[in-house]
């Protein structure tokens, strides 16, 4: 499959759960440059950085506040915007805050993926829906190689744990409800740590290294030692819109099920080395040590095994770490900028990144 795939988004009405999110935004992004036209679907941005605030999404989609937990919100949603694909991305996404309000993070997580699921069921003309979940959704046992599509789910803390279960709750439907000819084609996805300009989650290792390289003062790690497959957030989106399109073609249910999209090994390095590189690259900084006293443990060593994207879809990661942390600290830089010209510089590192990616193929 080459990039001429992303032709097939042309002119089609897609729906982004979760478009005010870090990946959300993202993808909307991508998609108005492949002529999509878009709606979104999610709660309000968080801070008056965040990557949908920052580029003007709002003046440029259709977007529809809601929450993914109310199915009446959502499925009136889908009957308005009445989609050809649906990408769902909304959703808890942070470890430390599923402790804080395991409720809300399985709710969000479990509950709001079965009501996308259902209200897809319910609706006409879907062709294709990409259900985005965790690599956390592994039962971790801290391999040191990749976890393969068919190893088990699990999870030790709640939000893990929440997306273990969503990846049963989708594998259940498609193989109860979107198994038949005309019905549509649904797959589950799973990245691993994304990196790139516009997330400002709290305890999520970029954001906070930004943060305080702003304000000059030194960087907290608690898990030096954690080993992380880092990626810039256009890889996993050039997988999924892939996939998109692969569920939308003449064989798309052959493409239904789970699919890992992680970098190479040569990404997967520890916290402490990824702030390294930072700092050289910020031109200063500097970091201390603090062990975590919490028994709120994140797994030490996750890895996820990509021959499946990689043989079946000719999908490839093509960003080394340095490049993925070129152009995410570039996106950091430019924010305070007008909206147009943040949303040009990602415009501008989409069309960068289709570069590289036509110059590996």
């Amino acid at each position: 499959m080459t990039a001429s795939f992303l032709n097939k988004y042309s002119g089609k009405k897609v729906l982004i759960t979760g478009d005010t999110g870090f990946k959300g935004s993202w993808l909307a992004i991508w998609l108005l440059k492949l002529g999509a036209r878009v709606t979104g679907f999610g709660l309000p941005p968080k801070t008056r950085e965040d990557n949908f605030t920052v580029c003007g999404l709002q003046a440029k989609i259709d977007h529809i506040e809601g929450d993914i937990r109310d199915l009446t919100q959502l499925s009136d949603a889908i009957g308005e915007s009445r989609p050809d694909f649906v990408f769902h991305l909304a959703a808890q996404a942070l470890v430390f805050d599923s402790y804080r309000d395991p409720y809300q993070t399985f709710t969000s997580n479990v509950t709001g993926t079965l009501n996308v699921l259902e209200a897809i069921r319910k609706s006409s003309g879907i062709k294709a829906a990409v259900m985005v979940t965790s690599d956390k959704c592994y039962e971790n046992h801290e391999w040191v190689h990749g976890y393969r599509e068919t190893d088990p789910l699990g999870g030790r803390d709640p939000y893990s744990a929440s997306k273990g279960a969503a990846e049963i709750v989708i594998s259940s439907y498609i193989r109860s409800f979107f198994h038949e000819k005309n019905t549509p084609a649904v797959a589950s996805v799973r990245a691993g740590n994304v990196i790139g300009g516009g997330d400002w989650s709290e305890n999520r290792i970029i954001p906070d290294c930004i943060r305080s390289l702003r304000s000059k003062h030194s960087i907290e790690l608690r898990n030096p030692d954690s080993v992380r497959p880092w990626q810039h957030v256009l890889e996993p989106l050039y997988g999924y819109l892939m996939l998109g399109s692969a569920l939308a073609g003449p064989v798309g249910k052959t493409f239904c099920g789970a699919w890992n999209f992680g970098p190479y090994p040569c990404n997967a390095v520890t916290v402490e080395d990824l702030v390294k590189e930072i700092i050289s690259q910020w031109g200063s900084g500097m970091y201390h040590i603090k062990k975590s006293q919490s028994r709120n443990k994140e797994s030490g060593m996750l890895v996820l095994d990509i021959n499946k994207a990689v043989h079946l879809l000719n999908w490839n990661p093509v960003l080394p770490l340095k490049k993925s942390l070129q152009f995410t600290i570039e996106e950091y830089r430019i924010v305070g900028l007008s909206e147009d010209a943040v949303y040009h510089q990602r415009s501008a590192h989409i069309d960068e990144y289709m570069n590289i990616q036509r110059s590996m193929g």
